[in-house]
């Protein structure tokens, strides 16, 4: 017997619920009060799918990364009454060595609060590390990234300390470069490495001659919510570094109470690492078991692997004299003909697009004159 290789995306759902994104269903579509509002019933679908996966899969495991976290952020963010962040602290102290330097001069508390973030923080990646082994390589683009912003919001904020207020052209450079880096990193590489792999994954292990069945597995491999919590995490994260710069910016003596933006460095801070281990998380999840690493074409092209060709649109044939017919499958695998009746077209046994009469399941050879099943004209058998 031949033994059927599934993903984790398949495997998984195979064993606990069942559920895929397309058996999804809304109480409360948008659609029906507005044709256009299709599309967010899509996304929501999407999302309504992630919540029942996350309340199934996640457990102990992803509870200790974001409380882990959670606790690195407030660790560094709150001195518990010390005041070396709330008084600025003396900023002509500064370096870790030499006899001035400003590491020496921290309060004891302070430094032990400090090496205790810096320990959480480690446990904090090395978490992700070891849960997400697929998504590894992204990790480290997506954690360079961070850093990169934070250190553009630190820059743009030591020449104008009310950034992004009363500043100059020059003052915007750390920021746009931060970003800059981000955009390239989280998009350019994550993202299209997260989308092209699902694009091969799907190809290779979800063809089927019925293109009802590929479009339903490319629904069911959809990236649309991924997307917008990838682009979701670059805002809070934008968002996180500048109120963190900008809450120890001020020159001492400090007199404007800078609490409330700690508590939104904290906030975004930590919706951030939720939405990092989401990010992290679904593709794992999606391609896990298969066994597929997650990188780009052009990657994959680099390191020698073979990469197959996107599907692309066919003419049909006839199955008698093997002339072309008029029946088209596109890229997505739906084949479409058209209709005798306007200029529009349809996939056979529904509605045509335009003057809504119903595409027939036959069509008939230009050439030869038989009348055959749109199927046969893109399945090809071998002759005995």
């Amino acid at each position: 017997m031949e033994e059927v290789q599934v993903d984790a995306f398949d495997g998984e759902l195979a064993q606990e619920s069942q559920i895929r994104l397309s058996d999804v269903e809304l109480t409360l579509k948008l659609e029906e009060r507005h044709p256009k509002l299709a599309s967010l019933d899509s996304i929501i679908q999407e999302y309504a799918f992630h919540g029942k996966m996350i309340f199934q899969q996640w457990g102990v495991t992803e509870a200790m990364i974001i409380g882990i976290g959670t606790l690195s952020i407030i660790l560094g963010a709150w001195d518990l009454g010390i005041g070396e962040i709330a008084t600025g602290g003396d900023y002509n102290r500064w370096g870790l060595y030499g006899e001035d330097a400003g590491f020496l001069h921290v309060n004891d508390f302070s430094l032990m609060l400090a090496l205790l973030a810096i320990i959480a923080w480690f446990g904090f990646f090395s978490l992700l590390w070891t849960r997400f082994p697929l998504m590894r390589e992204n990790l480290v683009w997506l954690s360079i990234a961070t850093l990169a912003v934070q250190l553009g919001f630190v820059i743009s904020h030591s020449s104008a300390s009310d950034f992004p207020f009363d500043t100059s052209t020059g003052d915007w450079a750390g920021f746009g470069i931060g970003n800059l880096v981000l955009i390239f990193l989280a998009i350019i590489v994550v993202h299209r490495a997260v989308i092209e792999t699902r694009d091969i994954h799907v190809e290779e292990r979800h063809t089927h001659p019925d293109p009802r069945v590929v479009q339903k597995a490319w629904r069911d491999h959809s990236l649309k919510a991924w997307s917008l919590n990838l682009a979701t995490w670059m805002v809070f994260l934008n968002i996180s570094s500048w109120a963190g710069a900008h809450a120890v910016s001020p020159r001492p003596p400090i007199e404007n109470d800078m609490t409330l933006y700690v508590v939104i460095y904290a906030l975004f801070g930590i919706l951030s690492m939720a939405l990092l281990l989401h990010v992290l998380w679904y593709p794992q999840f999606m391609l896990g078991a298969a066994g597929d690493r997650i990188q780009s074409v052009r990657a994959r092209e680099v390191a020698g692997e073979f990469v197959p060709k996107r599907a692309t649109k066919s003419q049909g044939s006839c199955p008698i004299c093997n002339a072309d017919s008029v029946a088209v499958r596109n890229q997505d695998g739906v084949i479409e003909v058209p209709c005798s009746n306007c200029d529009g077209n349809g996939a056979p046994g529904a509605a045509c697009s335009e003057c809504e009469a119903i595409i027939p399941a036959r069509i008939s050879c230009r050439e030869c004159g038989s009348s055959t099943t749109v199927m046969s004209h893109f399945s090809r058998s071998d002759a005995w």
